[in-house]
This record gives structure tokens, sequence and C-alpha cells, in this order.
């Protein structure tokens, strides 16, 4: 368990951080980068620190599993371009995660993602590995009412799993699924989301619960997905 501390209270994000994220969107140089680094700090990755370490503790209060490393929970701003066509540098959105780790490499997690496009809150498991994901399809369509159950929770709390990336057809080594079990046996993501208003992010108390409440309504999902691949 990480050691507890007294995190300050988070006062939210500010006006200017989905506006340098729209700029940003823009200016694809480093030299414009560089001359608003100060900018992208104050507006973009402190504020994101302190709202992983506040989130962190919503979480711990709530007796939720999950948390992250204020430093290390981040995703990079410049983009992989080794294999893309898109050369541009930097990306125009900012994450960052909480899981049982505090680490991005542990599966299962609650993501926030803060883009000029639309925030959301996003939890599960994305891209699973092979036997990972293969393990869960077998513990579905073994024990139905188990996944279910986790079903009903999820849309109680108004989630849905997603079915990006989903397989038209049955996964092999699934040629007979019950008609109720087919989407989920042919998922290859186990996500579900949730919209996050940009006026949210001006308010850091309401942010942090409105974060911790969808953490705990997606828990049932990684708590399956947790038993299920290890």
């Amino acid at each position: 368990m990480p050691a507890k501390t007294v995190a300050p209270a988070f006062p939210g994000f500010v006006p200017e951080t989905l506006k340098f994220l729209k700029a940003l969107g823009f200016h694809q140089t480093r030299e414009w980068f560089e001359e608003n680094r100060a900018l992208y700090v104050s507006a973009v990755k402190d504020p994101l620190e302190g709202y992983v370490a506040a989130l962190s503790q919503a979480c711990a209060a709530r007796k939720i599993p999950l948390h992250g490393a204020p430093k290390r929970a981040t995703f990079r701003l410049n983009r992989d371009v080794r294999f893309s066509k898109d050369k541009k540098p930097y990306k125009t959105n900012a994450g960052r995660i909480i899981t049982r780790t505090g680490l991005k490499g542990s599966p299962g997690l609650v993501y926030t993602h803060i883009s000029p496009e639309g925030c959301f809150f996003a939890a599960g498991f994305y891209h699973p590995e092979p036997e990972q994901l293969a393990e869960t399809r077998k513990a579905i369509v073994k024990k139905p009412a188990a996944w279910l159950a986790v079903q009903k929770k999820l849309a109680d709390a108004g989630l849905e799993l997603s079915m990006n990336e989903a397989l038209k057809r049955n996964p092999q080594g699934f040629p007979e699924v019950d008609p109720g079990l087919v989407n989920v046996v042919r998922a290859r993501n186990f996500i579900v989301r949730r919209p996050l208003p940009d006026k949210l992010l001006l308010d850091g108390g309401k942010l942090v619960e409105a974060a911790a409440a969808f953490a705990k309504d997606a828990l049932p999902l990684l708590q399956f997905g947790w038993k299920t691949m290890g």
C-alpha cells in the first residue's frame, strides 16, 4: 500500500488547460512548445499531478483499490511517430490513470481523458494479452450468471461495454455461444465510458467526486477482469 500522505486540496484545472491543448493542435512545432512550456506546466502538467493525488485519496477513502503516482501515471505528450504517416510531434489531449499498483502497465485502470474535442472517464481493460482475453471469455461462457450480474450493475450505473474493435464473428474456440453473450465474447476490449463535461474541470472538488463515483460504478468490471485475467 502507498504511504498515507495528505494531498493539498485540488482546485481544479484552469480555463487555459483546454485552450493550450487546442492551440497546440495549430502549433505543432518544438519551437512553439518551448516558448509556451511554462503555460503547459501551469495549465496541464501541474493540475494533472494534483488531480491524481486527490483522486487517489478519494478512492482510498471509499475503499476503491486504485491509486496513481502523480509523476508516473501520466501519458507522454509526445506522439510516437516512428510507424505513423502523421508526423505531428504532440498529442492534443492529456490523460491520467489510476490502477491497483499506481503504474501504467498494471492491467485494469480508470482513465481521465482531457481534450478540446471532448473529455471523458473510461475504465476497464484495453487490449489485454491474448491469453488474458481467452481466459475472460472462457469464464463468461462457463459461468454466465457471474458476468450477467456484472453487466446489470454496470447498466444500473448507466454504463455499457464498448464494442469498439469487436470481432464480427465468434472467436476461435467459441463456435456456439448463448445469444445473450455473443457481444461480450466478441469484444476485444472490456471498457466502459462516461462523458466528462468541460465545466467540471474547473471545480476540483466536484471533478474528483465525479471521478471517484465513476471508479466505484466501474469496479464490478475491474474486479471481474482482475479475477479472470490474473
